[in-house]
């Protein structure tokens, strides 16, 4: 009997590999946690440096096959990006203030304009800020870098934004995936270049019942925690799953229930921190009515409350400490939690292609970063 053999065509593929992360939940508790106290002591000016050490601890726990990226951006780089966006964007605020001072008799129409320059600058930003964060990420020392126009983004954007205005939403997943394909084909690994492969209908077919309960979520408020979270996980694994650089690919198996619980916990601690700031508010409504040897409702019919100024200071301090701890919150559940699920499910697909890469690239500034937290429209 003869032995038969065969050989396989081309070189056997290699695993996937799951990303995995090792942070500790109790270690970046403290982490915001300090930031929060710091930003309270700093009236808000440690932000900058509480973003970049919240970065540097979920890049470096992000393990892809035993090695984790380096986030190597600054809290320096942050303030000074948004002071000089400042610098750029008062004047405009001025301005505008000024020319609809004089053209008082256009006044139903006036805040349009403003409307539309900001959303596009909005976008703007947006596209600068995601350069500025590539550009700052190591992996295997060879950095992430972005080119392309953030104007031309820009456009893109509005343009998208009418056309689902006018589809009541129905253009969404075509307008997120265009806008998608812009970004990554703009994005590279050293001189691997980066690629979009989602497409809008496939995001469309898992979400589509998401848009027809919107409207009734709207009304019925116990359902939005769960329509919202539903179409986040839906997005989630449709833009990690179309996410290439070079033949690198990946793929997420998020279920669409994996994120409800963290919206839940979120609300819930809502509730609960709103309650303790409600006492807070009646133990120094208490207090200052006391001191002016008068009871609660004399103290508000006389409109005492509106002219005490120890009664505002301490109210003052009582929703600023309630607006820190809220941060808190945001950032242990929707960030540091939800960034843990999402990567739990993701894997990487032939990441050799990755071994052999030139390094390239230049450093972005601040700038895009600075205007996208002037213009609050900052991502992570």
């Amino acid at each position: 009997m003869n032995d038969m053999s065969w050989t396989p065509l081309g070189p056997p593929q290699p695993p996937p590999m799951p990303v995995a992360f090792s942070g500790s939940r109790k270690e970046f508790f403290r982490l915001v946690a300090r930031g929060a106290g710091l930003e309270l002591v700093t009236v808000g000016f440690y932000r900058f440096w509480l973003v970049t050490d919240i970065r540097r601890h979920l890049w470096s726990n992000t393990q892809i096959d035993g090695d984790a990226p380096e986030y190597t951006g600054r809290g320096k780089e942050l303030l000074i990006g948004f002071l000089v966006a400042l610098a750029i964007l008062v004047p405009i605020y001025l301005g505008y203030f000024l020319i609809g001072i004089e053209a008082e008799h256009a006044k139903a129409f006036a805040s349009i304009p403003l409307v539309a320059f900001f959303y596009l600058f909005g976008q703007f930003a947006i596209y600068r800020a995601r350069r500025y964060r590539l550009t700052r990420t190591v992996w295997r020392g060879v950095r992430f870098w972005m080119s392309g126009s953030g104007w031309v983004y820009a456009l893109k954007a509005a343009l998208w934004g009418l056309l689902v205005l006018a589809t009541l939403g129905l253009a969404l997943p075509w307008r997120e995936a265009a806008l998608e394909r812009y970004k990554m084909r703009h994005s590279y690994y050293g001189d691997l270049q980066g690629s979009f492969e989602g497409r809008g209908w496939e995001f469309f077919k898992r979400g589509w019942w998401l848009w027809l309960l919107a409207p009734f979520a709207m009304y019925a408020v116990f359902l939005a925690p769960f329509v919202w979270a539903a179409f986040k996980a839906v997005e989630w694994r449709w833009w990690l799953s179309g996410i290439r650089f070079g033949g690198v690919r990946l793929e997420s198996t998020l279920r669409r229930s994996a994120l409800i619980g963290l919206y839940w916990k979120v609300i819930g601690w809502t509730v609960l921190l709103g309650i303790v700031f409600g006492i807070y508010a009646l133990l120094c409504t208490l207090l200052v009515a006391s001191m002016d040897g008068s009871s609660i409702e004399d103290f508000f019919k006389a409109e005492s409350a509106a002219k005490s100024i120890p009664w505002l200071v301490l109210l003052g301090i009582g929703y600023l400490a309630f607006a820190l701890a809220m941060n808190v919150v945001m950032r242990v559940y929707l960030m540091r939690d939800l960034w843990v699920r999402v990567l739990s499910t993701t894997i990487v697909h032939n990441l050799q292609a990755a071994a052999d890469v030139t390094a390239r690239g230049e450093l972005a500034n601040a700038l895009g970063e600075g205007f996208a937290d002037g213009l609050d429209v900052g991502g992570f």
